[in-house]
């Protein structure tokens, strides 16, 4: 394209603006159009505005192109294309190439509009490249940018999605709403910590804790009074049991459920987690180690022992990724049926994502009407969760956890810069798919799930032992999860190891898992120009989502 073609109006950016259904920053080209002028592709700086490095340099922003490469994407498209990287060695040598000119090109970028070099992401480009397919929509972003014969595997998805899009015709008519304003910072509604100092933003925090421990205690006295005044009061009582099966955990929950005015409560009867590593090696070889197995099956014995004794009514065994993505998946759903008496349940990432939502979201108090964003971050997969109050919006489940990525990519003890820089950007690769599916920027508040981010937490809070009370409902301001995600990840192991707060199952995984967590609280803050400057922890997920769900 010409030198004018290339230059984004202020028009482009509108376009741009209404096509990702948010504002866009940081937009320094136009890397291609349509016939009809409009963007298809986004150019983007290596590095943003704030200061992030950022590696994927060209972003797929037409929907119409996006949905048809997602279908792709959804039927498994990416899994063969690796798999043939493995067997044709002489495709694997053209998409190193479109990996080395991905890089030449991102540099003379830099250079062209004054971003300069970005050491941080150094021999690290983007969608997998060089040897892995992680991302179609970075391809074949590549390939209506570089134009034909660079990017192979980019090319042949365009190819495949010529049902729905070609080169030669504009499908843009009806593809994005033309006729609103373009999104912009000023038309949200919410903006309760934007223009906030430090001490206006700790006395909101302090409020916001203080209003949740009021609520829970009118919530005992209630009950305690409902249970002196009342007969029968104990038949309104339900308890359940709950077991969550992850990558890295086994969690269980035995609690009693009590709905009045149509709100249902929890009150804890049983809490516990074991490390159990079932998804080690599946990411490598596709199974359940016998190993791995046995660690689950002897957890699994233990809380069978605990929900016959505490005399649950109802009972739910869910499993989520390792499960999901295991050859041998059926030894595991026998040895638990055996042991259990239930079926265990091995769920989709959208159910994964519902209930996670259910349990995390109960950490907020009083802003209805606020769209919240909750994350929920695994072993072996990531869920995004955008909902209002109880109602779901949007989800999307990722293969992105502290055990996948500390075996695919921070091996090192500690992890090098090398291996981070390479991590973060299959991180942001990550989020950019999320993207395709959940506008996370019109989030107005962050929660985040699961053992990574309440250790980050406590990491933060110094505290002197681990404690559920302290960190239930911390909120934590980006420069905060920042700084202690940075510090885990630069520890040795026999460091990590000497924290107090820290469960010996999360040593050698809690740097990758802090790193998703401290790129993913980064991402949301750029992407809501802002808004979310802060990320609250729950200590209720989706263990607390399956107990409720009994309830059915």
């Amino acid at each position: 394209m010409t030198p004018e073609q290339l230059t984004p109006t202020q028009e482009d950016l509108e376009t741009l603006s209404r096509q990702l259904g948010r504002p866009v920053r940081d937009v320094v080209e136009i890397g291609a159009r349509c016939v009809c002028g409009n963007p298809l592709v986004a150019t983007t700086a290596p590095r943003l505005g704030n200061g992030i490095p950022f590696p994927t340099t060209y972003y797929l922003t037409h929907p119409v192109i996006t949905a048809a490469v997602s279908r792709l994407e959804a039927a498994g498209l990416m899994a063969e294309m690796t798999a043939r990287l493995e067997q044709d060695p002489e495709l694997a040598e053209r998409y190193r190439q479109a990996h080395e000119a991905y890089l030449q090109v991102r540099n003379e970028i830099g250079e062209r509009t004054g971003t300069g070099p970005v050491p941080e992401i150094d021999g690290v480009s983007a969608g997998g490249m060089p040897t892995r397919v992680k991302c179609l929509h970075v391809l074949v972003g590549h390939s209506l940018a570089a134009g034909p014969g660079v990017n192979p595997l980019g090319d042949e998805a365009l190819d495949a999605i010529a049902e729905w899009w070609t080169r030669d015709r504009c499908y843009c008519e009806g593809a994005w709403d033309t006729n609103s304003p373009a999104p912009d910072r000023d038309l949200s509604r919410h903006t309760k910590t934007q223009g906030l100092s430090a001490e206006e933003l700790d006395r909101k925090r302090a409020a916001r804790r203080a209003a949740l421990q009021a609520e829970e205690q009118q919530a005992r006295e209630q009950e305690g009074t409902m249970e002196e005044n009342a007969e029968g009061t104990a038949g309104d009582t339900v308890r359940v049991a709950a077991v969550d099966c992850g990558t890295n955990s086994i969690r269980l929950l035995i609690a009693d459920a009590r709905t009045e005015n149509g709100v249902t409560r929890l009150t804890d009867v049983v809490r516990l987690m074991r490390i159990v590593r079932l998804g080690e090696g599946v990411d490598a070889t596709g199974r359940l180690s016998d190993a791995a197995l046995e660690r689950t099956f002897e957890a699994t014995d233990e809380y069978a022992a605990l929900i016959k004794e505490h005399g649950a009514e109802k009972v739910r065994f869910v499993a989520t990724s390792a499960t999901r993505d295991a050859e041998n998946r059926k030894d595991f759903t026998k040895g638990i049926r055996a042991r259990l008496g239930v079926e265990p349940e091995v769920i989709s990432g959208d159910e994964e994502a519902g209930l996670s939502f259910a349990g995390a979201s109960s950490v907020l108090a009083g802003d209805k009407g606020a769209r919240t964003l909750v994350v929920d971050l695994g072993g072996g997969s990531t869920e995004f969760v955008l909902g209002i109050d109880s109602e779901v919006l949007a989800a999307r489940s990722t293969d992105m956890g502290c055990v996948r990525f500390t075996e695919r990519h921070l091996v090192s003890d500690p992890p090098t810069d090398a291996e981070i820089a390479m991590a973060r950007g299959d991180i942001l690769d990550m989020i950019a798919q999320v993207l395709q599916t959940v506008p996370l920027a019109t989030a107005d508040q962050l929660v985040g799930v699961a053992g990574t981010i309440t250790t980050v937490t406590a990491h933060a809070l110094k505290l002197p032992e681990y404690s559920s009370e302290a960190i239930h409902g911390t909120e934590l301001s980006v420069e905060a999860v920042d700084h202690a995600s940075s510090s885990l990840i630069h520890m040795s192991r026999s460091e990590r190891a000497a924290l107090p707060y820290m469960h010996p199952g999360r040593v050698d995984v809690i740097g990758a898992g802090a790193l998703i967590w401290q790129t993913i609280v980064d991402r949301m803050s750029e992407l809501t120009d802002g808004r979310v400057e802060t990320a609250v922890t729950s200590e209720h997920d989706i263990l607390d989502g399956i107990a409720l769900s009994t309830l059915r």
